[in-house]
């Protein structure tokens, strides 16, 4: 089964009427989850995020996690490590260091794929190369980064 990470923007996404295609690529990447095609996993970062929130959207983000059973990984010194190599290497700004976490989360646990909606500094070709890059140098495990619209069509 491949498992796939899930970011926050993704999951913002699920409720977004006010970018319907974005919001139609991601209620079908989660019917995927549920019908058991991607094993899904978020991490501790992502609730540190869904906790920033304001109450309304911080109860539905969590409500999202519990119905699709979401899988959480927890910060270790491997990940801690591995997003500060990216954030030294310029992969990704030390004032996004939340978007580094992700990538590390998602190499580190041996994911198959990072989905995001995040083209700023997750879904790029700069960021896709590098991490790659990093990972064949250091022995770890090369993935994918996409958005749900690139994945729903595996299913």
């Amino acid at each position: 089964m491949i498992k796939i990470y899930i970011d926050t923007s993704v999951l913002n996404f699920y409720f977004a009427d006010d970018f319907p295609l974005e919001k139609t690529f991601t209620c079908r990447l989660f019917d995927a989850v549920r019908q058991g095609y991607y094993e899904a996993y978020i991490s501790s970062t992502v609730l540190e995020e869904i906790n920033a929130a304001e109450e309304e959207i911080r109860e539905k983000l969590l409500s999202l996690v519990k119905d699709y059973e979401l899988k959480v990984l927890v910060l270790n010194e491997e990940v801690e490590n591995l997003a500060m190599e990216y954030i030294s290497e310029g992969v990704i700004p030390e004032k996004y260091a939340e978007d580094a976490y992700h990538i590390a989360f998602t190499v580190i646990n041996n994911l198959d794929i990072l989905i995001s909606w995040n083209f700023d500094h997750i879904v790029k070709l700069k960021t896709k190369k590098m991490v790659n890059g990093i990972s064949y140098l250091k022995g770890l495990k090369v993935i994918e980064i996409c958005t749900p619209g690139e994945v729903e069509y595996e299913f």
